[in-house]
């Protein structure tokens, strides 16, 4: 039957992929690494047993954690991914011609250095004149930065080993403090069928820090449950109330206007845990 790799999603419920060979296998100092070439996915970078991304289905987490909240902004300049070392949501932010400088804040270095290898069209614009690759704690420069970014998205692991910092409210008060005082949030918040909690509180503390907070949806199908959300955090910009102005034509396969707009029409079970 050949090899078999299965994220355990909880105790009793898991995803397998059929699994050609391992192209990379490490510990590193944060986390144990793999790159596999599966039958189905293609190349799947694999951190601590959980899949990160997949050439064939990271266009959706990527796009839609960069893209919504760029055309929120009416004129970002200056960005921040916390995490994201594959290098997928810089590529989407470099994208928009606005942007002047795209930092790049990767606790682990060998994250970055194997998606380069074995992840290319993923990877590729991390090295474009525009990008500032910094491979640091993403909690320690958030709380050196003050009134810096326009928009900051966190690109985490689930809240385990070095990423736990990342989904705190601690965390998410220094993020307003780094960001411009129009500025723009976002963070994956993980799935709603296995970790209703974990999302329930997110969104809870980001309400906390911003008054406009909002949720949102994407379909991916490699991530627990294959619904996926994200949570946005803003002090002036509201994501549905961007002008068709605003939009413009973007070399996309996930994100259009429309999905912008529709991604925040929440399932009831999901919008009952933010109290919408």
């Amino acid at each position: 039957m050949g090899t078999w790799f299965t994220e355990k999603q909880t105790d009793h419920f898991g995803i397998t992929a059929k699994v050609n060979r391992s192209l990379h296998s490490e510990k590193t100092d944060f986390q144990d690494l793999e790159i596999l070439e599966t039958e189905e996915w293609g190349n799947m970078l694999v951190l601590d047993d959980m899949v990160m991304t997949t050439e064939r289905d990271e266009f959706v987490y990527h796009e839609m954690l960069a893209h919504v909240p760029l055309f929120t902004h009416p004129s970002p300049k200056k960005v921040l991914v916390v995490g994201g070392g594959d290098g997928g949501v810089i590529r989407e932010v470099l994208k928009h011609s606005s942007v002047e400088k795209a930092v790049l804040v990767e606790i682990d270095g060998k994250v970055i250095e194997y998606s380069k290898k074995y992840l290319p069209n993923i990877a590729g614009a991390l090295d474009d004149e525009r990008v500032e690759v910094k491979v640091t704690d993403g909690f320690m420069h958030i709380a050196k930065s003050e009134r810096e970014y326009d928009v900051i998205m966190v690109d985490s692991t689930e809240p385990v080993g070095p990423a736990v910092s990342l989904f705190s409210r601690g965390f998410y008060e220094g993020i307003s403090k780094a960001l411009k005082e129009d500025g723009i949030f976002v963070a994956q918040t993980d799935n709603p069928w296995f970790k209703a909690d974990l999302m329930k509180q997110v969104h809870a503390d980001v309400k906390e820090t911003f008054p406009i907070t909002k949720v949102y949806t994407a379909n991916i199908p490699t991530y627990p449950s294959g619904l996926w959300t994200f949570t946005m955090g803003s002090n002036i910009y509201h994501p549905l109330q961007v002008s068709d102005e605003r939009f413009f034509d973007i070399d996309t396969k996930y994100y259009t206007e429309e999905i912008h707009k529709a991604c925040f029409a929440l399932p009831k079970f999901v919008k009952d845990l933010t109290k919408e």
